[in-house]
């Protein structure tokens, strides 16, 4: 007997995305090793999304198309096919404009069908660049890696920075529907606290050499075009820490984080972009002022901080001091080399 494909309900929501939206689709009629159910939402576009929408539904079987009457937003699109809709054995939500590699979602899945304790599968993703063809993907698999979930939620703790694409991300539809939707009160960091809670209740798999998904960059993608200040980002990810904490206390203790650092490792964030600005004389752009009062909300004992304390020598010599003299190009060529390292690791092991 031939046991029948576990399934994965695609969600696509769309907004004035019908250019990319049959690209996007196709690259989900093409994934192997499962069957798909695909939900294309369209959020009252302005563009054909909604033709191309009832187009690709009347050509393929298992292709659903829906358009609001009203635009009700991404989070509710996103929460309106992830926990109304999806029904497979897994789910994924994928932006009209990106795309899945070849192969993407069988190699979560089998991860996941491998290890019942595996709530999610992600992998890198790679970029596109406006309306170019998507890049060619090398195929160099180097198998996968299983995190125990209170292991992997420590580091992120840790780090404070997401290390999940969303495009490629799969996650097992029970643990989605566990730890719940979307946040409407986080609209720019929403997927990483989605992936913290996930953390909270079930192990993560990481898929090693060929990327998972493609992201598109360009002029009108959201994460550009609302949400440029490094500042606002940064706040962000102080809300997702604040809400997994509340959330889950009792896990995040099990799994020895302890608050304070993760706070203090964020508010860190803005005191080096400020000491950044006098360093390559750049106050003029970067509101020092500014970083330093959104550090203090994020952990008000900032005077304790590297960070601050190197602020306020880069402070004492000013700026003019500081880019004509080079003086602290060590303490730059230190931080950028612990960079590409961090970016290296997480290209290899996923953070």
């Amino acid at each position: 007997m031939v046991l029948a494909e576990p399934t994965v309900s695609v969600v696509i929501p769309c907004y004035n995305y019908g250019r990319y939206l049959r690209g996007c689709v196709d690259s989900v009629l093409g994934q192997s090793g499962v069957q798909t159910r695909i939900l294309i939402i369209d959020d009252t576009s302005q563009d054909d999304s909604a033709d191309v929408g009832r187009a690709l539904a009347q050509e393929h079987p298992n292709v659903t198309f829906r358009r609001h009457e009203t635009n009700k937003g991404h989070i509710a699109t996103y929460n309106e096919g992830l926990l109304d809709w999806a029904d497979g054995d897994y789910v994924t939500l994928l932006s009209a404009d990106d795309m899945l590699t070849e192969g993407a979602l069988g190699r979560a899945v089998a991860l996941m069908e491998q290890h019942p304790r595996v709530g999610m599968v992600y992998g890198r993703e790679l970029d596109m660049v406006d309306d170019q063809p998507p890049p060619a993907v090398a195929r160099r698999e180097r198998g996968a890696i299983v995190t125990e979930g209170g292991v992997w939620l420590a580091r992120r703790c840790r780090e404070t920075v997401n290390v999940v694409p969303t495009p490629g991300t799969v996650l097992r539809t029970t643990v989605q529907k566990q730890v719940g939707g979307y946040d409407a009160a986080l609209p720019h960091a929403g997927d990483f606290e989605m992936w913290l809670r996930v953390a909270a209740v079930a192990d993560i798999g990481y898929i090693r050499g060929v990327p998972q998904g493609l992201y598109r960059v360009h002029s009108a993608s959201m994460s550009q075009e609302v949400y440029r200040h490094r500042l606002a980002d940064v706040q962000q990810r102080k809300l997702v820490f604040d809400a997994v904490f509340d959330t889950y206390a009792e896990e995040s203790a099990k799994a020895g984080i302890d608050p304070t650092r993760t706070y203090a490792t964020l508010a860190s964030e803005p005191l080096w972009l400020a000491a950044r600005a006098y360093e390559t004389g750049r106050t003029a752009e970067v509101s020092v002022r500014e970083c330093e009062d959104t550090a203090r909300e994020i952990y008000p004992s900032i005077e304790s901080l590297s960070a601050f304390r190197a602020l306020n020598r880069r402070r004492r010599l000013g700026q003019d001091f500081c880019r004509r003299t080079q003086i602290f190009i060590g303490t730059a060529a230190v931080r950028w080399a612990r960079n590409r390292l961090w970016w290296w690791r997480w290209q290899q092991f996923g953070g």
